[in-house]
């Protein structure tokens, strides 16, 4: 019999077995410190094709930071329900605490806390195609932990310049300017979560995050030493753990980067795995586009021979789909990038 509610457990294809779990063999480590950016490139793009998943060390933010922020989502996710709930998200608040996500319409075994990095955030306020209409997100911020608002927008700060020069990074391995992104990373609708997954006593039925690609550009997860996090190797198809590196970075591909690139960098499926007896925190920055950014292979990486797979597609429509489905019981499976293919 099963010790938790039917909404978190997973059907059978999709459960976890911890034995037959494998510690990821060959995800890349980057230094970001190495002084030969050729080699520096060269190595991304190669994470980038093989993998679709790096870590990163020596990436210059202040491991105080991350610690402080550690702390401060402990704090916050350990309070009363009651407390938490009184910045909870919904259908027109679309940030801060949320405990009943779903993912592929099974709830995960997680606390989350959203915000925005840029405040307000300018989003798309209509699904209508033809509705030019603003929205401003704002953060809710809770009155406890006090430090809260503080320590998270000073680490978001982190988040943003190291993002960039991931991007620029990618671009040059892509044998492209190393500004050939800005223009459609201004104004971002990028966002942090801060994610809990309390001890589960069914961690064999049950998942932290289902199986799931990320919508976004790029994707930078801090993860405790605790674990959890799994990837789908491109290989074969197995499911392999990320062993956490203190102070390192898992950087992922996202949807938006597979798209213009016409498929040469993938989006990889990635979840989260829980256990009975440790609690887990991770932190990931979501990089996303500005909302009026129209995502679609770059002309420079298309031809004759290599013709454009995916269809154009608006981001912030895309995005407000995305947030709304969670309330409005949306089909979220016309809401993924295979949608757009040509």
């Amino acid at each position: 019999m099963a010790d938790v509610d039917v909404a978190f457990i997973q059907e059978p294809p999709h459960r976890p077995n911890p034995s037959l779990i494998q510690e990821a063999q060959g995800i890349p480590l980057i230094d970001l410190s190495c002084p030969d950016v050729d080699a520096l490139v060269d190595d991304v793009g190669h994470a980038c094709r093989q993998w679709g998943f790096f870590q990163i060390i020596n990436h210059g933010v202040p491991p105080d930071r991350r610690h402080k922020l550690e702390e401060v989502a402990s704090k916050f996710f350990h309070l009363s329900l009651d407390e938490k709930r009184k910045v909870r998200r919904d259908v027109r608040k679309v940030l801060g605490y949320y405990d009943t996500e779903h993912t592929k319409n099974v709830r995960d075994w997680k606390e989350v806390y959203d915000y925005a990095v840029q405040e307000p955030t300018l989003a798309a306020a209509s699904l209508d195609e033809d509705d030019d209409r603003v929205a401003h997100w704002e953060n809710q911020w809770p009155e406890n932990p006090p430090e809260m608002r503080e320590v998270c927008q000073e680490y978001a700060k982190e988040m943003v310049e190291l993002g960039k020069r991931l991007m620029e990074l990618i671009a040059m391995s892509l044998g492209l300017p190393a500004g050939r992104f800005e223009e459609f990373l201004k104004d971002p609708t990028s966002t942090m979560r801060l994610n809990y997954y309390p001890p589960c006593p069914s961690p064999h039925l049950t998942l932290g995050v289902g199986r799931h690609k990320d919508p976004g550009v790029l994707t930078i997860l801090a993860q405790d030493d605790v674990g959890g996090l799994e990837v789908k190797r491109k290989s074969d198809g197995q499911w392999v753990a990320v062993k956490p590196i203190p102070n390192a970075y898992i950087i992922n591909v996202a949807d938006v980067i597979q798209v213009w690139t016409n498929g040469e960098y993938e989006s990889v499926e990635h979840r989260v795995m829980v256990n009975s007896t440790k609690e887990r925190f991770s932190i990931p920055y979501f990089l996303n586009p500005s909302r009026h950014t129209v995502v679609k292979p770059l002309e420079e990486l298309t031809d004759e021979q290599n013709p454009a797979k995916y269809r154009p597609y608006k981001w912030g429509k895309f995005q407000l789909r995305r947030k709304l489905s969670n309330f409005m019981k949306l089909d979220t499976e016309n809401i993924q990038i295979q949608h757009f293919k040509v």
